[in-house]
């Protein structure tokens, strides 16, 4: 789902590093399509993923924690270590 610079975007620097960017320079080649359009590809599904989590924690929100303490003498308890 790469997206085209048609968008209103915003010009700034950001240091990559050098691996990554030779890395980032041959996709877009190979897929012919901007190293930005990629990077924006990217951070919008990095960001699509953290708005899933919080969307599940506040479904979570009222299940009991359980410390990790808890958690193990419970598994000892019942044998399971």
């Amino acid at each position: 789902m790469l997206c085209t610079m048609e968008a209103k975007t915003k010009r700034t620097t950001i240091y990559v590093e050098q691996r990554l960017h030779k890395a980032l320079r041959l996709k877009a080649a190979e897929l012919d399509t901007s190293m930005s359009d990629i990077v924006n590809d990217a951070l919008r599904h990095a960001f699509l993923d953290d708005a899933e989590d919080l969307t599940d924690v506040k479904k979570r929100a009222g299940e009991k924690t359980v410390s990790f303490e808890e958690f193990v003498t419970g598994l000892r308890a019942s044998g399971q270590i």
